[in-house]
């Protein structure tokens, strides 16, 4: 039995079609597809097997999004703005800038270790060269407000004698990316290597802690 028809089987009804519900429809497909793509890459996805998954035909995937890259760059598009928007709802800029920051890389670590999936896409990403997510103006705005965002509770910071100046608000943002991707990305490699398993709980709330206190010594004065 298909993993469609065994969803059907236990809700007992008849998946929406595009017409009753055309944004469940698409939001089935795009669910779906993230998992197909964080599975299999993007060279790798097929839609075919997409389709058969959803409440939806091959057709209809590619009448909202046009082929498989249309759709890879809205999964993209999806997932850079759920954690731009976790980032905005933190409101870094009504806390004093030392909190705004201890809070941001907090919770940048943590996502990134209870959303692996968003990981694994951004390594595909790179495989790619980052083409798609070169070609998504939503992505760039997206991206450009979270450096916007940091720049802010930095320069209060400065302002407050509380950070040293000369910093760029990019650098800050790499930094508390990478202490936060590489626990994740590299989780497998590690654990194979040194038998140390980064994914549990005292190694992630060891590593939390150095993320946030690397960051810290970064921008104290």
């Amino acid at each position: 039995m298909s993993k469609a028809a065994s969803t059907q089987k236990v809700t007992g009804r008849k998946p929406a079609s595009w017409t009753q519900d055309p944004e469940g429809v698409r939001r089935n497909i795009l669910t779906v597809a993230k998992e197909e793509f964080v599975e299999n890459g993007l060279s790798g996805a097929r839609v075919d097997e997409i389709a058969a998954r959803t409440a939806t035909s091959k057709r209809m995937i590619y009448y909202y999004f046009g082929d498989k890259e249309g759709l890879y760059r809205a999964v993209l598009e999806e997932m850079y703005e759920r954690i731009r928007g976790f980032e905005r709802s933190l409101d870094l800029a009504n806390l004093p800038p030392v909190e705004a920051m201890t809070l941001l890389a907090g919770f940048t670590f943590d996502y990134h270790a209870e959303n692996p999936d968003f990981v694994r896409l951004v390594m595909v990403e790179n495989i790619h060269h980052g083409r798609h997510l070169a070609s998504s103006d939503r992505i760039a705005s997206l991206n450009l407000s979270a450096i916007d965002m940091i720049r802010e509770a930095y320069e209060r910071g400065v302002a407050a004698g509380l950070f040293r100046p000369g910093i760029e608000a990019l650098d800050i943002h790499l930094t508390i990316s990478a202490l936060a991707f590489y626990n994740v990305s590299n989780r497998a490699s590690i654990r194979q290597v040194f038998g140390h398993d980064m994914g549990a709980p005292e190694a992630l709330a060891r590593r939390r802690a150095a993320a946030i206190d690397t960051l810290l010594r970064m921008l104290h004065p």
